[in-house]
């Protein structure tokens, strides 16, 4: 098996078209398909479905696909690394919007110091889509909520938040104090994150175990615009302090929500390392340094560290 063979084939399941791959890879068809016919094998199993239409992968092909991109995108970093005599390549890294609105450009910062030569693509997404991203190998590394996550992948505690009511002054119905139970909030108007949102799950079922149900007036995905919202008296929100990070708190209020157990923890989640490049393991302790410093630095609202 030769990386040619594994090129190849990527792009044949890119382009889904034997000819489109061949004019792309600068080869004769003929010369492409008896790759690909010697690449299956060598692997005695069919990657392909051929048909008049096009090319797709079968089941077993989509498999060897992830792997086979895995395989060069490290063959590449390998390249890049011995030419240049320093650590380099690309991590892929995904963060939740709250989470990018604090850690993420502390994240940049940190890495452009420590390995300016590698070179970083971050991800904002909800955390699902994330998980997603992560088991089709877009990702190496991502902060999720969930640990439900397969044994195969490397999970770190990082740290937990703390959720809050936020709200502007001018709402009414707005709680007095710095703390407040869910029973206490029957009245008033929120705009959360929509049944696909992390965070939205746990506050119906924080809600349920307080026996209350929310009065949701509006359901916002995108956060800046939540926050807007949220800012032009439309609603409160419940979500971590880090929501705020972005543009400030001045004109908002902050009140703790007081219930046991009613918060969100953070893990690192990662590839397994035998499927990290060196630049991704790098990376991942890059994350968790510059993380755990925003917490120690008080720089993360309402967020605690967890023991590793």
């Amino acid at each position: 098996m030769e990386l040619r063979q594994l090129r190849y084939f990527v792009k044949v399941c890119e382009l889904r078209s034997m000819g489109r791959a061949a004019v792309e890879l600068g080869v004769v068809t003929s010369a492409l398909s008896q790759q690909i016919s010697r690449l299956e094998g060598e692997l005695s199993t069919r990657l392909l479905k051929r048909s008049a239409s096009g090319v797709v992968p079968t089941d077993a092909g989509v498999a060897f696909l992830h792997q086979a991109q895995l395989v060069l995108r490290h063959a590449d970093d390998a390249v890049l690394a011995a030419q240049q005599a320093r650590l380099s390549g690309h991590v892929s890294v995904g963060l939740a919007p709250t989470t990018a609105t604090v850690l993420g450009v502390p994240l940049m910062r940190a890495m452009r110091e420590r390995y300016p030569e590698v070179r970083l693509y971050l991800v904002e997404s909800l955390s699902g889509h994330l998980t997603t991203m992560l088991q089709s190998r877009q990702l190496d590394l991502a902060v999720l909520f969930q640990t439900d996550t397969p044994r195969r992948w490397s999970v770190t505690p990082l740290l937990a938040e703390k959720l809050f009511v936020i709200a502007s002054p001018m709402l009414a119905h707005r709680p007095a104090g710095a703390r407040v139970r869910l029973a206490q909030l029957a009245e008033l108007p929120l705009i959360l994150p929509s049944g696909s949102h992390g965070l939205r799950a746990t506050l119906t079922a924080a809600f349920t175990r307080a026996r209350i149900s929310p009065r949701i007036v509006a359901e916002v995905d995108g956060l800046a615009l939540l926050m807007d919202a949220v800012r032009a008296g439309h609603g409160a929100t419940i979500q971590p302090g880090a929501a705020t990070a972005r543009h400030g708190r001045d004109d908002l209020q902050l009140t703790q929500i007081a219930d046991a157990h009613v918060g969100r923890r953070n893990l690192l989640v990662s590839l397994s390392d035998d499927e990290l490049s060196p630049a991704a393991l790098a990376t991942r302790v890059v994350v968790a340094d510059t993380a755990r410093a925003l917490v120690r630095d008080g720089l993360w609202a309402g967020a605690s560290l967890l023991e590793t």
